[in-house]
């Protein structure tokens, strides 16, 4: 007999909210210069929210039940992987350095953009032909030899076309499909987490769901120099709980060590850290929440710090209540960032869920 076929759950997506998703991983967002970025998501989210603010540095919140005394904060960052000129030649080829973590081995041959107060300046990264190399002496891309080229002759070209030291510079890349599972670009870390934490605040409008009490949804910038966006705005909220959304390595591809990063796969659900900045009673309640709602999900052990926004909020004021849901993601810090589309929708589920879970005055430290 042949096999009976379960009938496909429907996608939580619309159609305006993958157009959302598309132009946001295409906008540049480079940390320290979200604005542009920032701009789309709260476009996207103010139907879905009651009110808003934006922080002196660019931290996006919007607000449901703002009145409420008891915060609970879901939270993504906006920020992506970037360089800076850094030093131009005579010749007119310049040298770079980090803004973020930005892998220097996947430049060779690589198209940016250099963002100018003239607009954008198109540019290669430079690299010798197959042909001129040494095998014997086979260089690596270090930021010492990787360099751009402008087309241009000399520093003077270059700086008539807007460009300077401190110009950032991002990747031309953009947002695909991949055999209709994943989603494909760079910056997904982590402006997927962006996409999902506005996607649970539609879910919540549509749905009509009453929370009983302020929820609020950051979308922080500066994480990947070292959580000061989700620093700041931690003490200006001073949430009692905070829900953090990142992405995570998947393992299952070569290359890659699961001694050192554990065993975790794209498509078989959202992650759960556990760790010390991690709060036991509000992780059991996500995993309460998860197994309610057959939500599939696993775990990953984040040691001394998750080094997610997750570290800043939880040692924050007295101390918040702090959680981590990672979304498993293939090739972190490249151009080709790779997510399973059903571990998106789940870790947006699971969000909901907790959310739902979540009394209104609830003392996670109790101790039983």
């Amino acid at each position: 007999m042949a096999k009976k076929t379960t009938k496909k759950e429907k996608s939580i997506f619309n159609q305006n909210s993958l157009n959302f998703l598309k132009d946001y991983l295409n906008n540049p967002s480079p940390t320290g210069f979200e604005t542009a970025g920032q701009k789309l998501w709260l476009n996207y989210i103010t139907p879905y929210i009651d009110e808003h603010f934006v922080d002196t540095y660019g931290t996006v919140v919007g607000v449901i039940n703002p009145e409420a005394p008891y915060k609970v904060v879901i939270e993504a960052h906006a920020d992506e992987i970037s360089y800076f000129v850094h030093y131009i030649t005579k010749d007119g080829f310049i040298y770079l350095r980090r803004n973020g973590g930005s892998d220097h081995q996947i430049a060779p041959s690589k198209r940016v953009n250099i963002h100018t107060d003239k607009g954008i300046v198109r540019a290669v990264f430079g690299w010798p032909a197959i042909h001129v190399r040494d095998a014997a002496k086979e260089e690596t891309p270090t930021l010492k030899n990787i360099f751009l080229d402008l087309g241009c002759k000399s520093d003077k070209e270059v700086e008539e076309l807007g460009v300077h030291v401190g110009c950032v510079v991002t990747y031309e890349d953009e947002f695909m499909e991949l055999n209709n599972r994943y989603f494909v670009g760079r910056a997904l870390d982590n402006r997927v987490g962006g996409f999902m934490i506005a996607e649970v605040a539609r879910l919540l409008k549509e749905s009509k769901t009453k929370l009983p009490f302020g929820l609020y949804i950051v979308n922080a910038v500066q994480e990947e120099v070292g959580l000061n966006g989700a620093t700041m705005i931690a003490h200006r909220i001073k949430p009692n709980v905070a829900i953090i959304t990142d992405v995570c390595h998947d393992t299952q591809t070569p290359m890659m060590n699961k001694i050192a990063s554990g065993d975790l796969a794209c498509g078989k659900g959202p992650v759960l850290s556990y760790g010390p900045a991690v709060q036991n009673n509000l992780l059991k309640l996500i995993i309460d929440a998860a197994k309610k709602n057959k939500i599939e999900f696993q775990r990953q052990a984040a040691s001394r710090s998750t080094g997610t926004d997750t570290d800043a909020f939880a040692y924050s004021n007295e101390g918040v209540a702090s959680a981590l849901i990672s979304l498993p993601l293939r090739y972190m810090h490249t151009t080709v960032e790779s997510v399973h589309k059903e571990d998106v929708e789940n870790v947006i589920k699971l969000i909901v869920s907790s959310l739902k879970s979540i009394k209104n005055n609830q003392d996670f430290r109790y101790l039983k």
